[in-house]
């Protein structure tokens, strides 16, 4: 990998020159794709290279954010022009059905001519945003080398998402970096770092990591973990006593004199009483000092920070496709099969950013690689959600987003409404139920009254199992409708 940062580095004054040049020559698109091909990958190895390293510098960890998202942004746009000949011919955004035909053969280009100026506009402010920031990384690739690595990085990408956490490295070392610090309260209080997001937007997990990560581990004598709604005196008697509600890590070794780290995850509106039980509590129990983590769907709890902190959000339409497209095609190669990508990027505006439908998702498309049946697939989410929408006037996802009800379809009987409607999620240690979401959604499988399905079972810490309490609905069809219309004196049209 150094040899290859090296090999970026020693192409900056050649690509500078070049930039300025094609700033004032006129490109053909073929031309202008390739050139944002190259570029596309000098960003991806020195994004890789970077999200392997113990980067403590914030003013690096700003610029590779910038970076990343612009290298999205390009893979995006690329793929969006690359796959659209899948869908110029359609006369229905909806129908789909005339891409069932197999088609395998590889797209080795953008189907652009010279006239098509909109395209070629896309690609080229593309390659341009990612030429500056290339072009401005050149001491940041420098002082890559010297910072140590933290774990020696898996062969293959999709390998690499499916066991880390993605698209929040840089807020991790932003966390971690908080944690380190001396203390800006001495003795007399507690620092208190604010993590605020929405549901799903991966609060638990980014603290999870950040708690995981050695120097962490070894920088604080214990680490103490609350998921509550509010802290009763009981609750608060047994943090008192050294002890986590749900869990509790604590850090064997040599670390005896450090401080306390209390992670505290607070379910519902920000409660300020409880809050300063918790802190007052806090103080009492570390006589050495300590930190706190808070995380909350509320921005309240901004005010007790100590510092900035982070407000999460979900990922951009560019990272999510960067994300839902490794994971579907694994060590495939989606330009060999366009019309299997172009159905991908589809499914994955229909998902609308949600991590889970993307895991489950790419799993069920990756173990039935035929191009009917992500038609079939495709055909009935879009349908599914469309019908949502129509029904209730949101997102089926935004809905589960904020613990309400959703009605989803199943792909089997298309009769009959699959309605979600509480999620849980339980500790590795836990029961989950053996019946799978999508056995229930994309398959036959069809319990009675209210049952429970695993969602999805997450293979990075903090290792949750996302569980659904769920019913199966039959649809009242437009027959049944108009019979009781009419027996009750009323004509239905």
């Amino acid at each position: 990998m150094d040899i290859l940062l090296s090999a970026v580095l020693g192409e900056l004054t050649t690509r500078s020159i070049n930039f300025f040049i094609n700033k004032i020559s006129k490109p053909t698109p073929l031309d202008v794709e390739d050139r944002l091909r190259r570029i596309l990958l000098r960003a991806q190895v020195i994004i890789d290279e970077a999200t392997g390293r113990h980067i403590r510098n914030q003013y690096m960890l700003l610029q590779l954010g910038m970076l990343r998202d612009t290298m999205y942004r390009g893979y995006y746009t690329l793929d969006t022009l690359r796959y659209q000949s899948h869908n110029n011919d359609r006369k229905d955004k909806f129908d789909i059905h005339y891409r069932c035909s197999s088609s395998l053969s590889k797209v080795n280009s953008l189907c652009l001519s010279s006239k098509d100026t909109e395209a070629l506009r896309q690609l080229q402010e593309a390659l341009d945003d990612l030429s500056s920031m290339i072009l401005d990384a050149e001491e940041l690739v420098l002082l890559l080398v010297t910072y140590p690595r933290l774990y020696q990085q898996p062969y293959s990408m999709h390998l690499q998402l499916g066991n880390c956490m993605f698209g929040r490295q840089m807020e991790a070392e932003v966390v971690i970096n908080f944690l380190l610090q001396t203390r800006t309260h001495g003795n007399e209080g507690l620092d208190v770092f604010p993590i605020v997001g929405l549901g799903q937007v991966g609060k638990s997990t980014l603290v999870a990591h950040v708690c995981k990560d050695e120097r962490v581990r070894g920088h604080f004598s214990e680490i103490l973990f609350f998921r509550t709604h509010s802290f009763s005196d009981d609750e608060l008697a047994v943090f008192r006593e050294g002890f986590a509600i749900k869990h509790q890590n604590r850090v064997s070794g040599s670390n005896k004199s450090g401080g306390l780290l209390v992670v505290a995850e607070l379910v519902g509106d920000f409660n300020e009483d409880a809050w300063n039980k918790l802190y007052y509590a806090s103080k009492c129990y570390a006589p050495n000092g300590g930190k706190i983590i808070v995380t909350s769907r509320s921005n309240k709890i901004v005010k007790v920070g100590t510092t900035n902190g982070l407000t999460l959000k979900y990922l951009s339409r560019e990272a999510y496709w960067y994300f839902f497209k490794t994971l579907t095609f694994g060590g495939m190669d989606p330009e060999m099969h366009p019309r299997h990508a172009h159905m991908a990027m589809e499914i994955a505006k229909i998902l609308n950013g949600s991590f889970i439908g993307a895991n489950i998702t790419a799993r069920l498309l990756r173990d039935n690689f035929d191009v009917h049946f992500w038609c079939k697939a495709l055909a009935f989410l879009r349908g599914s959600f469309r019908k949502h929408i129509s029904r209730f006037g949101e997102h089926p996802i935004d809905l589960l987003y904020q613990d309400r009800p959703a009605h989803l379809g199943r792909m089997a009987a298309p009769s009959e409404d699959f309605v979600l409607y509480h999620q849980d999620q339980r500790f590795s240690e836990q029961e989950v139920p053996e019946i799978r979401f999508q056995d229930v959604m994309y398959g036959c499988v069809k319990p009675q009254g209210r049952f429970e399905v695993l969602l999805w079972r997450s293979q990075i810490p903090p290792y949750y199992s996302y569980v659904f309490t769920c019913e199966i609905q039959e649809l009242e069809t437009t027959a049944a409708k108009r019979k009781r219309s009419v027996k009750h004196g009323v004509t239905a049209f």
